[in-house]
């Protein structure tokens, strides 16, 4: 791994098992908002397969037969407004810690003068949340750039994120890795034409990562498989 410049990190499932708290937090915003919708882990487990917060809450509509025409726009901002609020406090309360392994990958990344950069289709928001409770202020500085979804027109499986962050490293793909846990995610890297390390996670450990550079169960794995000295 020493021969990448930079290594670019995906948030939800890569950095932290934080889908359990999205989870949470949608459900206490519906139940918030009135709405008689209940996420269980199976049917979100389904739902991940669609990228982006509200875009999920749209095809759940559509996929129940719920009238759209109670999800304007408007409504449906406010309840991810909600939703990305209560997972703040949720993050910062303790409620998820880092992976095993980040912190020391994170560790020899510097080490190395390796460049740390995000490209996740989480809002930032989100990710300022995670990093502030995980790894204290200096956290925020950590990553740069930082490319979330809001920041792109379509996210992962498209490859926007990761184009993104190239163009803002001002790196060839090449000389950089991606790190993802889902075949999302490796579609959008892969297709920016970087390489691509998969650490299974709890929502997505049974989908099959074709093309991946390599897939550990988690980054502790790195050492033992000589990726990194």
């Amino acid at each position: 791994m020493k021969r990448f410049a930079a290594l670019i990190f995906d948030v939800d499932g890569t950095l932290a098992e934080t889908e359990e708290i999205h989870r949470r937090a949608f459900n206490e915003s519906f139940a918030h908002f009135g709405l008689d919708w209940h996420w269980s882990v199976a049917l979100y487990a389904e739902l991940l397969l669609v990228t982006g917060g509200k875009e999920r809450m749209r095809h759940f509509a559509a996929q129940e037969g719920k009238p759209l025409s109670d999800l304007t726009d408007g409504r449906l901002a406010e309840l991810h407004r909600y939703k990305t609020t209560r997972f703040g406090e949720l993050i910062a309360a303790g409620a998820c810690a880092l992976r095993p392994g980040v912190v020391e990958l994170l560790n020899v990344a510097r080490a190395r003068n390796q460049r740390l950069a995000i490209a996740t289709t989480t809002s930032r928001d989100n990710v300022d949340a995670l990093l502030r409770a995980t790894l204290g202020e200096r956290g925020l500085g950590l990553f740069d750039p930082i490319v979330a979804g809001e920041d792109v027109v379509d996210k992962k499986p498209a490859p926007d994120v990761y184009l993104k962050a190239l163009d803002l490293l001002g790196l060839p793909a090449c000389e950089c890795l991606a790190i993802e846990d889902s075949r999302n995610g490796l579609i959008s890297a892969l297709a920016a034409g970087i390489p691509v390390l998969i650490t299974r996670s709890a929502y997505f450990r049974h989908e099959t990562f074709d093309g991946a550079f390599a897939v550990v169960e988690s980054l502790t794995e790195l050492a033992g498989r000589q990726l990194i000295p």
